[in-house]
C-alpha cells in the first residue's frame, strides 16, 4: 500500500472513530442546555435535576458503560464495540428526542449514557493503536477536538432554539441521532486495529487469563500508573463535568440569567478549546514538553475559577474572562493528556480495560458531585462551592507536574517493552521484577 493511501486511511479511521467524543459531549450539552425545560415542563425538583445529571452520559451512565466496555473491547476487538454501541446510543437520544414523562427521560439518560461510556475506550485505543508514533498526539488530539466541537455546535444550535422552548432542545436531541447514524454508516468500512488484531492471532488458541482486569491488577506497575492517571483526569473532569452540565446554572447564580447570553458565553469557551486544542495540543504535543504544556494549561484552569470565584459580583467582564481562560486551558488541558497517556501506559491486551475502569472511577465521582451539585449551588453560592472546584483543579496541575510520563517519540510496543521488560501476551501472568516498575518521569 502506498505511503499516502495509508495516511488518508488512517485519517478517515481517526476523524470516524473520534465521533465518539462529539456524540459524548453533544449528549452532554443537550441535556445540560434541557434540564431547565425539562423541569419546568414535568415539573420536577432539582434534586429529580440532579438524579437526570448523576445518571446520564455526564456521569454514572458513561461510568457503567466504560467498565462494561473496556474489557469487552479487550476481549472482541475495538471495531466490535464502536460500531454496535452507535446503534445503543441512537435508541437512546430518539428515545430523549420524544419523552414524555420524567420516568421515560430517565431512562433515555441511563441508555445514552450508557452507549457513551462503552465507546469511548474503543475510541481512544483505537486512535492511538492506528496513529504515526511521530503524530500519536495529533490523531488523539482529533478526539479532543471532536470532543470539543460537540459543545460548540450543541450550545449554538441552543442558543438559536432557546425561542422554541422544550421542543427546541428535542431538535438538538433529533440532531444528535442524525451524527450517530451518519458515523455508524461510515465506521461499517473501516478495519480492526492492527495491533489487536496481531496480538490475537498470535494467543487465538491459548488462555487470556493475562488480559483484561486480570491482567491488569496483576503488576503493580499498572496499579501505579492507574493511581496517576485517575490523579489528573478525576481530579479535573470531576469540575469539567459540573461545568459541562450545570454551567448555565453557575452564571445564572453569577448574575446572568438570560439562557441565551448563558449559552453564547459557552459558545466561546468552545470555541477557544476548539481552537486551542487544533493549534496548540495537536501542533505542539508531538514537538515540545508535554509536561510543560500540561502544566500551562491546568494553571489557566485554576486561573479561570480563581478568577470567577474572587469576582462574582462583577458581572459579565468577568464572566468573559472565565470563559476564555477556562476554554484556552481546555485545548491543552487534562483529558487531551489523559486521553494520550493512557492509550500509552497499558499493554495491548489491556489497555481498553485499564481505560474502562478508570472512567467508571473517574465518572462516578463526577456523578457523586452532580447527585447534590445543583442543590449545594441554590444553598451554599457560587463563591463556596467555586472554591471548592479550584481545589480540585489544584490538586490535579500538582499530580501532572509531578507524575507526567515520558513517552513521546516511542512505538507503543517501545513503551510497553521499557515498562515491563519485553512485549506481553494475554496469556502472560508473569510479574516482572520489582526493580523493574514504576512510572517513568
Amino acid at each position: 500500500m502506498k505511503v499516502g493511501a495509508r495516511s488518508t486511511t488512517g485519517w478517515k479511521a481517526t476523524i470516524s472513530v473520534a465521533m465518539s467524543n462529539y456524540i459524548e459531549a453533544g449528549s452532554i450539552i443537550a441535556i445540560a442546555t434541557s434540564l431547565t425545560f425539562w423541569q419546568g415542563d414535568f415539573g420536577i425538583s432539582d434534586f429529580a435535576v440532579g438524579l437526570l445529571a448523576a445518571l446520564s452520559a455526564n456521569a454514572f451512565g458513561a461510568a457503567v458503560g466504560a467498565g462494561i466496555g473496556g474489557p469487552l473491547c479487550d476481549r472482541f476487538g475495538r471495531k466490535a464495540i464502536y460500531t454496535y454501541d452507535l446503534l445503543v446510543y441512537m435508541a437512546g437520544v430518539l428515545l430523549a428526542a420524544f419523552a414524555v414523562s420524567f420516568p421515560m427521560l430517565l431512562a433515555a439518560f441511563v441508555i445514552t449514557g450508557l452507549a457513551v461510556g462503552a465507546g469511548i475506550p474503543a475510541s481512544w485505543t483505537y486512535i492511538a493503536e492506528q496513529a504515526p508514533t511521530t503524530e500519536r498526539a495529533r490523531h488523539v488530539g482529533t478526539a479532543q477536538l471532536a470532543w470539543s466541537i460537540g459543545p460548540l455546535i450543541g450550545f449554538a444550535l441552543a442558543a438559536v432554539l432557546a425561542p422554541l422552548g422544550l421542543a427546541g432542545s428535542r431538535l438538538i436531541f433529533l440532531h444528535l441521532f442524525l451524527v450517530a447514524t451518519v458515523v455508524w454508516w461510515i465506521r461499517q468500512g473501516l478495519e480492526e486495529s492492527q495491533i489487536w488484531k496481531d496480538e490475537s492471532v498470535t494467543t487465538a488458541a491459548t488462555s487470556s487469563g493475562g488480559s483484561g482486569l486480570r491482567g491488569l491488577f496483576s503488576r503493580r506497575i499498572n496499579i501505579t500508573a492507574l493511581l496517576v492517571l485517575m490523579g489528573i483526569y478525576g481530579f479535573w473532569n470531576t469540575v469539567a463535568g459540573q461545568a459541562g452540565i450545570f454551567m448555565p446554572r453557575v452564571y445564572d447564580s453569577a448574575g446572568v440569567h438570560s439562557a441565551v447570553q448563558q449559552d453564547l458565553l459557552q459558545v466561546l469557551v468552545w470555541m477557544c478549546t476548539v481552537i486551542v486544542t487544533y493549534f496548540g495540543f495537536m501542533a505542539y504535543a508531538d514537538r515540545i514538553s508535554q509536561r510543560l504544556l500540561y502544566v500551562i494549561g491546568a494553571a489557566l484552569g485554576v486561573l479561570a475559577w480563581g478568577v470567577l470565584v474572587s469576582f462574582t459580583d462583577a458581572g459579565m467582564p468577568t464572566l468573559l474572562v472565565f470563559a476564555v481562560l477556562w476554554g484556552v486551558s481546555s485545548g491543552i488541558g487534562a483529558q487531551a493528556f489523559y486521553s494520550l497517556w493512557t492509550s500509552e501506559l497499558f499493554a495491548t491486551s489491556y489497555r481498553a480495560s485499564a481505560q474502562g475502569f478508570m472512567f467508571l472511577v473517574v465518572r462516578s465521582a463526577t456523578g457523586l458531585l452532580s447527585y447534590f451539585f445543583p442543590t449545594m449551588l441554590a444553598a451554599t453560592g457560587l463563591t463556596a462551592i467555586g472554591s471548592l472546584l479550584v481545589g480540585l483543579l489544584t490538586v490535579a496541575l500538582i499530580i501532572g507536574a509531578v507524575f507526567a510520563p515520558r513517552t513521546q517519540g516511542k512505538t507503543l510496543q517501545e513503551i510497553e517493552i521499557e515498562r515491563y521488560g519485553h512485549l506481553l501476551s494475554p496469556d502472560e501472568d508473569t510479574v516482572v521484577p520489582d526493580e523493574q516498575l514504576g512510572v517513568h518521569r
